[in-house]
């Protein structure tokens, strides 16, 4: 989760707000891909929770990353919080349970990408080691209780965290015992951007499919191969999830900005403060909902993008598209998630196959998907087809697409090496969760613990 901004540019107008959204637009040829992936810090002794405070510690890690990078602190009062490139390329970030972000620089390949992630990894290992410290690449806390779980002092995460329990029942859970990865994407113009929303939104549950690694909670099976992609359906439903709106033909900004002023805010900051906004919409907000309370009351562009990233459907509109689907995992997944989704959707002939190959699926073909994926992962169904075998046709587009882009690394070789992992899940029938499951009914002997020496990074 990137840093909160401040802009007090004056908003006034619905029509303000939509333009911001269409100011993403950008020429094909100024793409970039920004990956973030998060990973949970654990004592390689005892494998226990990294508590924010102390010698050894969240906050240590923050301080002796920005030793070795020379990046800008992130405060939040008295404490360090993240920590931003100072050009504005990247930033490091932590998320409510300690989960320790990179959400990578714009990027203009995938070669790129995974450098980037592998010299990230390289040098907080050289912080985290001295400590005690490593890490863990899958998408649930596979051992610790919500209590046992550190809370990172972070003003937006208190107003969160006590505001999800009246939304859902597992809002908490996601906060605090998830991990993803997920890639940014640009598009060129409204029209492109409703395609490939329109096919990403569709497609989503299929990565949440191909990338589940999430089948323990607190020592043993959960009866899920994605328990963090079941944690989304009872989240906070008015802001997360698929969004009907999006698969209609004149889709646009406006859309999506109607939508988003009517979901409940979080909070906007002033003077530096975290102030509770949990009871208003951006909309009654604009209407002057806080006039009298503060003197700031008047709503500004930072208030608008802070909003945006409070929202959870499962594909997020910025000035650029999130893919939020994806658990996160080891290493080699954190460029193939990446790689999934530009070969889908930054190649012309592989996003036109894409739009077609889902044309016939309806909202509700893709809600039922969402909800029988976590628990049946390519096993469910969509269209009358098993969802294996459109994954293999799926994978097959994005290699073309990859294949088209020729983007070669020194070795000649282009960016669809980097779907493997992939092809290897479709190879054996097997998702990284069941991969897991059968080793902890095999030769873990019914624990989960040797996770943590087997899937850190």
């Amino acid at each position: 989760m990137a840093r909160d901004t401040t802009d007090q540019t004056p908003i006034s107008s619905v029509q303000e707000l939509t333009d911001y959204l269409a100011g993403g637009c950008k020429p094909k040829d100024k793409f970039r891909i920004g990956t973030e992936h998060e990973k949970f810090a654990f004592f390689r002794e005892g494998n226990k929770p990294v508590p924010y405070f102390g010698d050894a510690s969240i906050s240590a890690l923050l301080k002796g990353m920005q030793e070795k990078l020379g990046w800008e602190p992130i405060m939040d009062g008295d404490n360090i919080i993240g920590l931003g490139e100072p050009s504005g390329m990247g930033a490091i970030s932590i998320e409510p349970g300690g989960q320790f972000e990179l959400s990578g620089a714009p990027l203009e390949n995938l070669h790129e990408t995974c450098r980037e992630s592998n010299q990230h990894l390289a040098t907080l290992r050289d912080i985290a080691e001295p400590m005690g410290i490593r890490f863990l690449g899958i998408g649930g806390s596979p051992l610790w209780t919500l209590e046992e779980t550190p809370r990172m002092p972070k003003s937006r995460y208190a107003i969160m965290s006590n505001y999800m329990p009246k939304v859902g029942t597992k809002g908490l859970d996601m906060m605090y015992r998830t991990c993803t990865i997920q890639v940014n994407l640009d598009f060129s113009s409204e029209e492109d951007m409703r395609r490939k929303m329109r096919v990403s939104m569709k497609l989503q549950p299929l990565a949440t499919a191909l990338f589940a690694s999430s089948p323990f909670t607190e020592g043993k099976p959960n009866g899920l191969l994605s328990w963090r992609g079941d944690i989304w359906r009872d989240t906070d439903n008015q802001r997360s999830g698929v969004l009907p709106f999006t698969f209609k033909p004149d889709f646009g900004f406006k859309d999506y900005v109607e939508w988003a002023l009517d979901v409940p805010m979080y909070f906007i900051v002033r003077d530096g403060k975290y102030r509770d906004c949990t009871n208003i919409t951006f909309r009654q907000f604009m209407d002057g909902a806080l006039k009298g309370d503060i003197a700031e009351w008047e709503p500004n562009l930072g208030d608008w993008t802070n909003h945006l990233s409070t929202l959870f459907p499962d594909v997020r509109l910025k000035r650029f598209l999130e893919m939020r689907g994806a658990d996160g995992g080891p290493w080699r997944r954190i460029c193939a998630l990446p790689a999934f989704w530009v070969g889908l959707l930054y190649d012309d002939e592989a996003l036109a196959a894409a739009d077609q190959f889902t044309a016939d699926w309806q909202v509700d073909d893709v809600i039922g998907l969402r909800n029988a994926v976590p628990v049946e992962g390519l096993k469910a169904t969509i269209a009358g087809r098993d969802l294996l075998g459109v994954a293999r046709d799926v994978v097959a587009i994005s290699r073309k697409g990859l294949q088209n882009r020729a983007r070669l690394n020194r070795e000649g070789q282009d960016e669809s090496v980097f779907l493997s992992p992939l092809e290897e899940v479709l190879a054996k029938k097997s998702t990284l969760a069941d991969d897991l499951l059968a080793l902890y009914h095999g030769r873990w002997q019914q624990s989960v613990l040797p996770v943590f020496e087997e899937y850190q990074y």
